[in-house]
């Protein structure tokens, strides 16, 4: 099967790289990006490409998640995704990401075997799998 385009996002970003603005062409989103004191910034207002990262990779697992759910009929009201991007160095520069899914009422079995579900077909997963460390943890309550 060939690859079908569904939706391209396209940002432009200016200035000092962590230190300038990003925006997407449609407008909905802009924003200031600054450099966190861990990486030799000065901590600025702005964001930065890990905190996006976070929101972008614990979204897009969310909906994985929801949608394994929903197939399996297994109800998941009140779910929430945490995520963490560690930026840290070893030989050179990397990410390692922490993803902490809450399920409440669900047993510890459904909780693991849903996030594995999904951690199979998020895209943002499957970007990073064998690239970078992602830990999981299923949570109940």
């Amino acid at each position: 099967m060939a690859f079908q385009k569904l939706y391209t996002a396209n940002a432009t970003v200016t200035g000092e790289g962590r230190k300038g603005t990003g925006k997407t062409d449609d407008g909905r989103l802009s924003v200031d990006l600054s450099v966190p004191k861990g990486v030799g910034g000065d901590d600025g207002p702005g964001t930065n490409p890990e905190q996006l990262f976070a929101i972008g990779y614990a979204a897009c697992f969310h909906g994985a998640l929801k949608k394994g759910a929903a197939q399996n009929k297994t109800k998941v009201e009140g779910s929430t995704i945490d995520s963490e991007v560690t930026l840290g160095k070893d030989e050179a520069l990397d990410l390692v990401v922490a993803l902490t899914v809450t399920l409440p009422g669900l047993s510890q079995q459904e909780a693991d075997e849903l996030v594995a579900a999904a951690h199979q077909v998020c895209p943002y997963s499957r970007a990073t799998r064998g690239n970078i460390r992602v830990d999981l943890v299923a949570k109940t309550a």
